[in-house]
Protein backbone atom coordinates (compact mmCIF):
# COMPACT_ATOMS: atom_id res chain seq x y z
CA UNK A 1 0.00 0.00 0.00
CA UNK A 2 1.28 3.47 -0.88
CA UNK A 3 1.67 5.97 1.95
CA UNK A 4 -0.28 9.22 1.80
CA UNK A 5 1.87 12.11 0.62
CA UNK A 6 1.26 15.15 2.73
CA UNK A 7 2.59 18.59 1.86
CA UNK A 8 3.35 20.91 4.77
CA UNK A 9 4.08 24.55 4.03
CA UNK A 10 4.30 28.11 5.26
CA UNK A 11 4.47 31.38 3.33
CA UNK A 12 5.91 34.80 4.10
CA UNK A 13 5.91 38.21 2.44
CA UNK A 14 9.44 39.26 1.51
CA UNK A 15 10.51 42.89 1.46
CA UNK A 16 14.15 42.36 0.43
CA UNK A 17 14.58 39.36 -1.90
CA UNK A 18 18.30 40.09 -2.41
CA UNK A 19 19.02 39.95 1.33
CA UNK A 20 17.00 36.75 1.61
CA UNK A 21 18.86 35.18 -1.32
CA UNK A 22 22.19 36.09 0.31
CA UNK A 23 21.08 34.59 3.64
CA UNK A 24 20.02 31.34 1.94
CA UNK A 25 23.24 30.99 -0.04
CA UNK A 26 25.24 31.86 3.09
CA UNK A 27 23.42 29.07 4.96
CA UNK A 28 24.38 26.56 2.25
CA UNK A 29 21.15 26.50 0.25
CA UNK A 30 21.47 25.21 -3.30
CA UNK A 31 19.68 26.95 -6.17
CA UNK A 32 17.82 24.17 -8.00
CA UNK A 33 15.65 26.18 -10.40
CA UNK A 34 15.33 29.71 -11.74
CA UNK A 35 12.77 30.79 -14.32
CA UNK A 36 9.09 31.21 -15.01
CA UNK A 37 6.52 28.90 -13.47
CA UNK A 38 2.95 28.85 -14.73
CA UNK A 39 0.10 27.12 -12.96
CA UNK A 40 -3.19 26.26 -14.56
CA UNK A 41 -5.87 24.94 -12.23
CA UNK A 42 -8.69 22.89 -13.67
CA UNK A 43 -12.21 21.97 -12.71
CA UNK A 44 -15.42 20.56 -14.16
CA UNK A 45 -18.51 22.53 -13.19
CA UNK A 46 -17.03 23.44 -9.80
CA UNK A 47 -16.90 19.86 -8.54
CA UNK A 48 -13.31 20.06 -7.34
CA UNK A 49 -13.75 23.49 -5.78
CA UNK A 50 -16.75 22.27 -3.77
CA UNK A 51 -14.55 19.50 -2.32
CA UNK A 52 -11.57 21.87 -1.79
CA UNK A 53 -9.52 19.79 -4.23
CA UNK A 54 -7.14 21.03 -6.92
CA UNK A 55 -6.03 19.57 -10.24
CA UNK A 56 -3.08 21.58 -11.47
CA UNK A 57 -0.70 21.58 -14.39
CA UNK A 58 2.46 23.46 -13.50
CA UNK A 59 4.88 24.29 -16.33
CA UNK A 60 8.51 25.26 -15.76
CA UNK A 61 10.18 27.59 -18.26
CA UNK A 62 13.89 27.68 -17.24
CA UNK A 63 15.68 31.04 -17.41
CA UNK A 64 18.57 29.36 -19.24
CA UNK A 65 16.14 28.49 -22.07
CA UNK A 66 16.58 24.74 -21.61
CA UNK A 67 13.47 22.68 -22.49
CA UNK A 68 10.32 23.26 -20.46
CA UNK A 69 8.65 20.49 -18.50
CA UNK A 70 5.49 20.12 -16.47
CA UNK A 71 4.15 18.63 -13.27
CA UNK A 72 0.57 17.34 -13.13
CA UNK A 73 -0.82 17.27 -9.64
CA UNK A 74 -3.83 16.69 -7.45
CA UNK A 75 -4.24 18.26 -4.00
CA UNK A 76 -6.78 17.26 -1.40
CA UNK A 77 -8.60 19.54 1.04
CA UNK A 78 -6.42 21.94 2.99
CA UNK A 79 -6.23 21.74 6.75
CA UNK A 80 -3.95 22.79 9.58
CA UNK A 81 -1.45 20.40 11.04
CA UNK A 82 -0.02 22.15 14.05
CA UNK A 83 1.44 25.42 12.82
CA UNK A 84 1.49 24.35 9.15
CA UNK A 85 -0.86 24.34 6.18
CA UNK A 86 -1.26 20.73 5.07
CA UNK A 87 -2.77 18.92 2.08
CA UNK A 88 -2.53 15.49 0.60
CA UNK A 89 -0.63 15.94 -2.67
CA UNK A 90 0.18 13.66 -5.60
CA UNK A 91 2.33 14.86 -8.49
CA UNK A 92 3.98 13.44 -11.56
CA UNK A 93 6.48 15.08 -13.89
CA UNK A 94 5.35 15.29 -17.52
CA UNK A 95 7.76 15.83 -20.39
CA UNK A 96 5.10 17.24 -22.72
CA UNK A 97 2.91 19.73 -20.84
CA UNK A 98 1.05 20.76 -24.00
CA UNK A 99 -0.12 17.18 -24.55
CA UNK A 100 -1.16 16.98 -20.89
CA UNK A 101 -3.20 20.16 -21.34
CA UNK A 102 -4.97 18.61 -24.35
CA UNK A 103 -5.76 15.45 -22.35
CA UNK A 104 -7.25 17.49 -19.48
CA UNK A 105 -9.38 19.51 -21.89
CA UNK A 106 -10.57 16.37 -23.71
CA UNK A 107 -11.63 14.97 -20.33
CA UNK A 108 -13.84 18.02 -19.86
CA UNK A 109 -11.65 20.05 -17.52
CA UNK A 110 -11.48 23.82 -17.97
CA UNK A 111 -8.91 26.27 -16.70
CA UNK A 112 -10.45 28.03 -13.70
CA UNK A 113 -7.37 29.80 -12.32
CA UNK A 114 -4.10 31.04 -13.77
CA UNK A 115 -1.02 31.82 -11.72
CA UNK A 116 2.09 33.18 -13.43
CA UNK A 117 5.28 33.94 -11.59
CA UNK A 118 9.04 34.01 -11.82
CA UNK A 119 10.69 31.86 -9.17
CA UNK A 120 13.95 30.88 -7.62
CA UNK A 121 13.77 27.53 -5.88
CA UNK A 122 16.35 26.48 -3.30
CA UNK A 123 17.05 23.28 -1.40
CA UNK A 124 18.34 23.52 2.17
CA UNK A 125 18.60 20.13 3.83
CA UNK A 126 15.30 18.44 3.01
CA UNK A 127 13.36 21.72 2.84
CA UNK A 128 12.33 23.48 -0.36
CA UNK A 129 12.27 27.28 -0.36
CA UNK A 130 10.77 29.13 -3.31
CA UNK A 131 10.95 32.88 -3.88
CA UNK A 132 8.01 33.98 -6.04
CA UNK A 133 7.59 37.23 -8.04
CA UNK A 134 4.06 37.87 -9.36
CA UNK A 135 2.91 40.34 -12.04
CA UNK A 136 1.55 42.79 -9.43
CA UNK A 137 1.86 41.67 -5.85
CA UNK A 138 4.31 41.15 -3.01
CA UNK A 139 7.25 38.80 -3.38
CA UNK A 140 6.50 35.65 -1.39
CA UNK A 141 8.63 32.87 0.04
CA UNK A 142 7.10 29.41 0.34
CA UNK A 143 8.82 26.84 2.57
CA UNK A 144 7.91 23.15 2.32
CA UNK A 145 9.15 20.04 4.08
CA UNK A 146 8.89 18.19 7.36
CA UNK A 147 8.33 20.42 10.42
CA UNK A 148 11.94 20.27 11.67
CA UNK A 149 13.28 21.00 8.16
CA UNK A 150 10.85 23.91 7.71
CA UNK A 151 11.95 25.40 11.03
CA UNK A 152 15.66 25.06 10.16
CA UNK A 153 15.04 26.71 6.79
CA UNK A 154 13.11 29.56 8.40
CA UNK A 155 15.94 30.14 10.86
CA UNK A 156 18.38 30.33 7.93
CA UNK A 157 16.37 33.16 6.34
CA UNK A 158 17.04 35.48 9.26
CA UNK A 159 13.38 36.54 9.17
CA UNK A 160 11.16 36.50 12.27
CA UNK A 161 9.32 33.21 12.74
CA UNK A 162 5.98 34.97 13.03
CA UNK A 163 6.36 36.29 9.45
CA UNK A 164 5.66 32.73 8.22
CA UNK A 165 1.97 31.89 8.00
CA UNK A 166 -0.02 28.72 7.18
CA UNK A 167 -2.03 30.65 4.58
CA UNK A 168 -2.72 30.24 0.88
CA UNK A 169 -2.14 32.68 -1.97
CA UNK A 170 -5.61 34.35 -1.72
CA UNK A 171 -4.79 35.43 1.84
CA UNK A 172 -1.65 37.20 0.61
CA UNK A 173 -3.39 38.83 -2.37
CA UNK A 174 -6.07 40.22 -0.07
CA UNK A 175 -3.44 41.48 2.40
CA UNK A 176 -1.57 43.17 -0.46
CA UNK A 177 -4.74 44.89 -1.68
CA UNK A 178 -5.71 46.06 1.81
CA UNK A 179 -2.20 47.37 2.54
CA UNK A 180 -1.57 49.10 -0.81
CA UNK A 181 -5.03 49.95 -2.14
CA UNK A 182 -4.01 48.37 -5.46
CA UNK A 183 -5.43 45.32 -7.21
CA UNK A 184 -3.18 42.27 -6.95
CA UNK A 185 -2.47 40.34 -10.13
CA UNK A 186 -1.13 36.79 -9.97
CA UNK A 187 -1.60 36.18 -13.69
CA UNK A 188 -0.32 38.00 -16.75
CA UNK A 189 -3.89 38.21 -18.03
Amino acid sequence: MTAVREELELKARIEDPDALRNALVGAGAELVYRGAMTDRRFDRRGRLERRDEVVRLRVYHPADRSPEWGVLGWKGPAHRKGEYRAREEWESRVEDPKATLVVLRRLGYKVVRRIDRVVEQYRLGDATLRLEWYPAMDVLLEVEGAPDEIERAIAATGLPRDAFLPESLPYFTKAYEQRTGRVARVSRR
